[in-house]
C-alpha cells in the first residue's frame, strides 16, 4: 500500500511539473509571437475627432462606434467654420474637457485646425486623415498649389454673396465622396456646413506636428486633396504613413475600420 501511495505521489509530481513546463513553454511562445505587444494600461484612452470643411461631426459615426466599442473615450468637435480662429477655439474647448492625454484627429481642412490647436498640453499625438498639414507661416490654400487637386481645377467650389464656400451638390459625389453611395453623398451634399473662404488662407502661427508624433492616412483616390500632397506632408513631418487604396476624400466615412485602426495605432504608441 505504501509503495502504491508513493507511486501516486510521484505521478502527481510529474504531472504538476509537466503542466508547469507546458505553461512556461506556452507563455514563451506567445511572448515570441508578439514581443512588442503594448500594455493596454499605458494606452492613451481619449480621442478627439475634428471634421473638415463642408462637413460636420456626424461623418465620424462609424469611426466613433468602433473606438467606443474598443474602450476609448471619444469626443467630437463641431466647428462653426465661421473663422479659422473660431474653429481652433472650438477644438481647444473640447480639449479642455479631457481628463488626461488624448489623440487629436482631423480630416481635411481640420488638419490645419489641429496643427494650430495641437500644441495644447493634453495632446499626445496627432492623426491626419486625408488632411492638410501646414507649417507655421503657411496656409493650406498655398500648400494645395504644390500638388493641385482635381477639385481645385474644377468649377465645383461655389461661394455665397457673404463669402462662404460650398461644393456644388451636383458634383459633391464626384469630387468628395466617390466611394459612397449616391444617396449618402447626396445627403452629405445637402447637409454640408459652409466654410468661410478666408479659412483656407489662414496663416498658422505654430505647427504642433513639429513637437509631437504624427500619423497620416493617405486616401489614394482623393480628388479634393491631391494624394501626393498628403504624402508630401507625411514625409516632411516624418509621420507614420498609411495608404488606403481606392479611398475617396470621404475615407473617414467610407472606410471607418481602416481609419479607426490608424487612430488606435497612434493611441498605443504614445505616452
Amino acid at each position: 500500500m505504501s509503495n502504491a501511495i508513493n507511486g501516486v505521489r510521484v505521478v502527481r509530481g510529474m504531472s504538476r511539473s509537466l503542466c508547469l513546463a507546458l505553461l512556461l513553454l506556452t507563455c514563451g511562445t506567445l511572448s515570441a509571437q508578439n514581443p512588442r505587444a503594448p500594455n493596454k494600461d499605458h494606452w492613451v484612452r481619449n480621442i478627439v475627432l475634428v471634421h473638415g470643411a463642408w462637413a460636420d461631426g456626424s461623418g465620424w459615426k462609424g469611426v466613433y462606434d468602433i473606438l467606443v466599442k474598443d474602450g476609448y473615450n471619444v469626443s467630437i468637435v463641431q466647428e462653426p467654420e465661421t473663422s479659422f480662429n473660431d474653429d481652433v477655439a472650438a477644438t481647444k474647448r473640447v480639449l479642455a474637457q479631457q481628463d488626461g492625454p488624448c489623440i487629436l484627429v482631423a480630416h481635411s481642412y481640420g488638419g490645419a485646425v489641429i496643427t494650430e490647436a495641437g500644441t495644447d498640453p493634453s495632446v499626445a499625438g496627432l492623426v491626419y486623415i486625408a488632411a492638410h498639414m501646414p507649417d507655421a507661416g503657411e496656409n493650406e490654400a498655398d500648400d494645395g498649389r504644390r500638388f493641385p487637386s482635381d477639385l481645385s481645377k474644377s468649377g465645383a467650389i461655389k461661394k455665397t454673396v457673404d463669402g462662404f464656400t460650398y461644393l456644388d451638390p451636383a458634383q459633391f459625389h464626384e469630387y468628395f465622396a466617390a466611394d459612397l453611395s449616391a444617396e449618402q453623398a447626396a445627403f452629405m451634399a445637402r447637409s454640408q456646413v459652409l466654410n468661410k473662404a478666408e479659412n483656407f488662407k489662414a496663416v498658422l502661427t505654430t505647427a504642433a506636428w513639429r513637437s509631437k508624433p504624427s500619423w497620416m492616412l493617405v486616401a489614394a483616390a482623393d480628388r479634393t486633396i491631391n494624394p501626393d500632397l498628403e504624402r508630401w506632408y507625411a514625409t516632411r513631418a516624418n509621420s507614420q504613413k498609411v495608404e488606403v487604396s481606392s479611398a475617396s476624400h470621404a475615407v473617414y466615412v467610407s472606410r471607418p475600420k481602416e481609419v479607426a485602426a490608424v487612430i488606435e495605432e497612434a493611441a498605443s504608441h504614445v505616452r
